[in-house]
This record gives C-alpha cells, sequence and structure tokens, in this order.
C-alpha cells in the first residue's frame, strides 16, 4: 500500500449521490453538497438506481468521481471502475453517508461528513490492493468464510411463523427417531492453497478462514482449525494468490454474501485501487 506524496485536486468533481444516503441522512447529503460546491466546480447526480449509478459514473468524463454514501455504494463503485478496467487513471473520493461505514473508515477515509469532504478536496491518493477474484469479484478489506452448517440441517422457516408451526406438527406426529445434532455452525473441509502451497487439506475440519490484503502485493490468511480438547492455534500464512476448494460453500467479501461454490481463486492487485483520503 503506497501513499502518493502529492495529489493534484481537479477543479471538475462528478458528485454521485447514493439514493440510500439521501434516504438515510439527508442532512449529510446536504452539507456534503454545500462543502464540495464551495470548494470546486461540481456537477451533481441523483441516481435512482444501480443501473442509473453505473451509468452517471461510466460517463463522468474528465472529471473526478466522488460517491456520496455507505459501504455498498463504495464497494459499487469500485467494482464498475474494476469491471470497466478504469480504476488504474482514476482517484475515487468518497463521503460516507449512511448506517454502514466501517468500511471507508478503515480504509482512512473520515466517517465525519465535513472532514470527508474536505479530504475530497485537499487530501492525498492512496494506492491500496485489492483482492480480485476468478469471476471478477472485488474485496477491499475482508474476505470471510463461515463454517457450513452441518450435514442434514436444512430446515429453515424463512421467517414465517406458520412454517415453523408445520414443522412442529411434522415433528410430533412422525415416528420417533434418533436425537439429531444440534442446529447451528459447524465444521467445513476445505482445501486452501496460498501460492500453490496447501496451508490446509480436506481432511482437517476448519471453523473458519480470513483473506485480508495487506499491501506490497500480498494477502494475510488465516485458517481457524476445529480444536479438540485445547483451543488449537490458527494456522497463518501471506502469499499473492489463494485458492480454496472443496464441498459447497458460502463466502462474504466486504459486505456481500457470494456463492455457493466449490472452488474460488482470489490474486491480490497490487496498488490497484486509487483512494483518496486526508493529507
Amino acid at each position: 500500500m503506497a501513499e502518493v506524496a502529492t495529489f493534484a485536486t481537479s477543479d471538475q468533481l462528478l458528485v454521485v449521490i447514493d439514493p440510500v444516503a439521501r434516504t438515510t441522512d439527508g442532512e449529510a447529503v446536504r452539507i456534503a453538497k454545500d462543502v464540495l460546491s464551495a470548494g470546486a466546480a461540481t456537477k451533481v447526480c441523483l441516481p435512482e438506481g444501480p443501473e442509473e449509478f453505473a451509468r452517471m459514473l461510466a460517463r463522468r468524463g474528465s472529471r473526478r468521481p466522488v460517491v456520496v454514501g455507505d459501504d455498498r455504494a463504495l464497494m459499487r463503485a469500485v467494482s464498475l471502475l474494476h469491471r470497466r478496467r478504469e480504476l488504474a487513471g482514476c482517484a475515487l473520493s468518497v463521503v460516507p453517508v449512511g448506517a454502514a461505514l466501517s468500511l471507508a473508515g478503515a480504509l482512512g477515509v473520515p466517517t465525519g461528513t465535513v472532514a470527508a469532504a474536505r479530504a475530497v478536496l485537499d487530501g492525498v491518493e492512496r494506492r491500496l490492493d485489492l483482492l480480485v477474484d476468478d469471476s471478477d469479484g472485488v474485496v477491499l478489506g475482508a474476505l470471510r468464510i463461515p463454517s457450513l452448517p452441518p450435514t442434514g440441517s436444512t430446515e429453515t422457516a424463512d421467517g414465517r411463523p406458520w412454517l415453523r408451526t408445520y414443522h412442529s406438527l411434522v415433528r410430533t406426529l412422525a415416528p420417533a427417531r434418533p436425537a439429531q445434532l444440534p442446529s447451528g455452525p459447524g465444521p467445513a473441509r476445505l482445501r486452501v492453497e496460498v501460492d500453490g502451497v496447501t496451508l490446509v487439506d480436506l481432511d482437517q475440519p476448519v471453523e473458519g478462514i480470513s483473506v485480508s490484503p495487506r499491501g506490497s502485493g500480498t494477502a494475510s490468511v488465516e485458517v481457524r482449525p476445529v480444536s479438540v480438547g485445547a483451543e488449537a492455534a490458527p494456522l497463518l500464512a501471506r502469499g499473492r494468490r489463494v485458492t480454496v476448494s472443496g464441498a459447497d460453500f458460502r463466502y462474504r467479501a466486504d459486505a456481500t454474501e457470494a456463492g455457493p461454490v466449490r472452488r474460488r481463486t482470489w490474486t491480490v492487485w497490487e496498488g490497484a485501487l486509487g483512494l483518496v483520503v486526508p493529507g
């Protein structure tokens, strides 16, 4: 992760205000617009949905893009620019507005509206590593693979009380069966390879896996094996390419759930994202 010493602030900003931000905190949006407009020439866009958001960002021309919104809006903008292969020549700014702002804060962006807007005008561009998977998905902060539910535990009420009642009645009328394992997270059997070297194999169940970009073109990998008796020490590694395979698994990339998949590879793209932060 390298920080550019100087940042040439453009006098032309494209301010894209996410619709969720306008609904969640209209006052913060107004403050952001006032601060940005006082410091630079701005074109304000008010997309009504993801497609319009993408179209406005794609048509920014020479204007520097500024996203006003929460972590999901930031992730959406980065993903769009990545798919268009425009991240390398783009310095992205964000003014965090909304309920979910932890990712922006972790990346060095102030979560206060005024401070973030001033950083857009006076900040520096910091180049950040990204994780990019083999389906062109992007991870800014952290990737987590949670435990899988135990085999046979597929019953769900799906948020409908009548369905719970139905299942309860079926269990009451059905013949007695041996007790099942309690529902909840269970161990997963997955193979984790870091730069082609196996860190954990299918014969060792794991409770969870986390992968995060750590700068200098590498990712930090932590595998938590299932403990028997004393707590098992996590398995740690660093590398550029991480492959997870085995039984169907779901994963959480930043704030987005994905899967199930049987195999996925993430590769570190060094310095792929230019994010404007306070100088």
